[in-house]
């Protein structure tokens, strides 16, 4: 079991070159298993975490509704964003400046073999990030991700979630608001939830603008901690 990880900075970079990018991580490590189970093998599999900020973009999740996209393909181009369907969970979600998204790709089968736990355990590591600014965050039930005053008519997301998993490999991630813009998550029914908001760390705090850098090392910290990880 192979208990260290690969952190990479990818700065801002389009989300279909991070896409390719994440997929060709994850087959590399679906191919080492394949290899070790046919061989009799005992090769390592490698685990490996991204963060990386996204142009404006829409992702639509594989049991996702198109009609939660509130754009044609004109006022998309006129918002100077994109749009993808893409194979991880979910519905539909935005990526853009001032946003921080992970995509941790591990092998489970390194930690443990259970995805429910998995994405607690990303949910925890958001929690305990934004405890860490004085933010009381929570689970929803039923609804996957990070929100606020859950249980109120108050209620706003801060971090949404949509993985992949095959053969124990995960892939795509999280995305929390940082110094994000709000105002494009009007062009969408956020993860396909209607009547409920949708905030960013830095409208909570009061703030013009939160250090992003700062923000990863907390969600960096805790991630090696819950996973009991070593970072390479």
């Amino acid at each position: 079991m192979n208990k260290k990880i690969k952190v990479q900075e990818l700065g801002v970079k389009d989300y279909k070159e991070t896409w390719d990018f994440q997929e060709e991580l994850f087959q590399a490590i679906l191919q080492t298993k394949i290899k070790n189970r046919r061989e009799e093998l005992e090769l390592p599999t490698q685990n490996h975490l991204l963060f990386v900020e996204h142009p404006h973009v829409y992702t639509l999740g594989k049991s996702g509704d198109f009609k939660n996209l509130l754009l044609n393909e004109a006022e998309l181009e006129k918002k100077g964003a994109t749009f993808y369907k893409i194979n991880r969970g979910g519905d539909i979600t935005y990526h853009g400046p001032g946003q921080i998204v992970g995509y941790p790709i591990l092998d489970l089968e390194n930690f443990f073999t259970d995805i429910h736990k998995y994405l607690r355990l990303l949910e925890e590591m958001v929690i305990l990030t934004l405890a860490e600014y004085g933010l009381k965050a929570e689970r929803s039930k039923g609804e996957t991700g990070v929100w606020l005053d859950v249980g109120t008519p108050f209620a706003r997301k801060i971090c949404a979630m949509g993985v992949r998993a095959s053969r124990w490999v995960t892939m795509h991630g999280f995305a929390l608001n940082i110094n994000a813009d709000l105002g494009y998550f009007d062009n969408i029914v956020p993860c396909g939830i209607k009547d409920k908001a949708v905030t960013s760390l830095n409208v909570e705090l009061g703030k013009k603008e939160i250090p992003i850098t700062e923000v990863k090392e907390k969600l960096l910290k805790h991630f090696v901690e819950l996973f009991e990880v070593e970072t390479t």
